[in-house]
């Protein structure tokens, strides 16, 4: 069992490190399509149907970029779909929620101060909640609101911060924010397979089998990613939040994440008003800095710990009570707290600390039993922890680390 311990850790590295890669793929991609887009200029002899064209320079070569809003004529022998990034990174992002949140669902998913559920019944609310906001924005992005894009951008915005509060009454904090990224992601996803592919798919066969191809199609894909561009930069700030316990563990969170949506669309409406010619609307600069001064100060206004301040009220799951009761168990709970506490308490007093990483505490026996694969791998197998071993952890300390675990794992 420690080897799997080991083997799932580097699991879930290479599929976080799949997911990012695909991330950077899908919003390179995106982005650039985007500027693109918006830089197209209208100039004389273009061909026919063409909309508009772009000369670029990169690499020492020089790029001629010409847009039909609907098709060419004939049909290019080769065409280049960009969809995999799309569908790459949300499989990946899928996996990491599986690995993360379902499998190690009693620590990192269920808050028991909450809501109290069985790991089995959180894992299902996780699963069938990312594809509620698909539903629910499909049906309203087909309904006449889809020709009144910004009343539909405001419902989207209030779809999400519903959904963001709704995760909160049920979830940890670091679920909650995590799972509104996977939300979002999977509209944008959705968006791709559902909608954009499928549209220019039509178009496509349309000018195969020599009709002319029906505007609409094209309409209907752009609003969806122009909706996919304001998404993204939140999306990404979601899935990075977990890392930072201020973003994450305190009871306005929802709210948090509410102004960092506000803040991806300021900062994409600044760079998508430059790329389309209209100058630099540095307002919106000022408008993003003002949204984040609100978000440090929701973050510790009260100050609160999320989660794992009410932990103790959950019993042992059997494996962790295997870990308590295991050989060598006395030993690590009296070196764990002494080299660890100062920062995985639940009120720190590191200087710098204000919450407990990633909300891990080890101040009690039943908190070393429900980390004890973090304290194993992190302070066991490898001297990650404590970072620059700035408490003094002896190596003889990590052996007994070693000893409880393989002690627990064995019997």
């Amino acid at each position: 069992m420690h080897d799997l311990a080991i083997m799932w850790d580097w699991i879930g590295f290479a599929v976080r490190w799949l997911h990012v890669i695909t991330a950077i793929a899908w919003i390179g991609s995106s982005f650039y399509f985007v500027a693109l887009d918006l830089g197209l200029r209208k100039v004389p002899h273009l061909p026919a149907g063409a909309h508009g064209e772009e000369w670029q320079v990169h690499g020492g070569g020089f790029y001629h970029i010409q847009k039909y809003l609907v098709a060419p004529e004939n049909m290019p022998d080769h065409l280049i779909w960009f969809k995999w990034e799309s569908y790459a990174t949300w499989l990946s992002g899928a996996a990491l929620l599986m690995i993360v949140y379902w499998v190690g669902g009693e620590l990192y998913l269920i808050d028991a101060n909450k809501a109290d559920l069985a790991l089995w019944q959180g894992v299902l609310i996780s699963a069938a909640s990312l594809s509620v906001g698909w539903l629910i924005y499909d049906f309203l992005c087909k309904s006449g609101l889809g020709e009144k894009p910004t009343l539909l951008m405001l419902l989207l915005f209030a779809l999400l911060v519903a959904m963001g509060w709704g995760y909160n009454q049920i979830f940890t904090g670091r679920a909650t924010l995590l799972h509104l990224g996977a939300f979002t992601a999977t509209i944008m996803t959705a968006n791709v397979f559902f909608v954009i592919m499928p549209n220019q798919r039509i178009v496509v066969k349309d000018l195969q089998e020599g009709r002319t191809p029906d505007p609409k199609y094209g309409k209907i894909a752009k609003l969806r990613s122009t909706h996919n561009n304001y998404l993204t930069l939140p999306v990404v700030f979601l899935m990075l939040s977990n890392h930072y316990p201020l973003a994450f563990a305190t009871e306005y969170n929802w709210i948090i994440a509410a102004l960092v949506f506000l803040m991806g669309v300021t900062i994409r409406h600044f760079f998508n008003t430059m790329h389309a010619g209209g100058g630099k609307t540095w307002w919106t600069w000022l408008v993003t800095v003002l949204l984040f001064i609100a978000i440090m100060w929701l973050s510790t206004a009260p100050l609160m710990h999320d989660s794992y301040d009410a932990s103790e009220a959950r019993p042992l799951s059997a494996a962790e009570q295997t870990f308590a009761s295991a050989e060598g168990f006395d030993e690590v709970a009296a070196i764990i707290p002494g080299r660890c506490a100062m920062c995985h308490a639940r009120e720190p007093f590191y200087d710098g600390i204000h919450r407990a990483p990633k909300n891990v505490l080890l101040e009690t026996g039943a908190d070393i039993a429900r980390a004890a694969d973090l304290i194993y791998l992190h302070s066991g197998v490898s001297d990650a922890m404590p970072p620059a071993n700035v408490s003094f952890m002896e190596d003889d300390e990590r052996r007994a680390v070693i000893r409880w675990y393989l002690n627990a794992t064995r019997g």
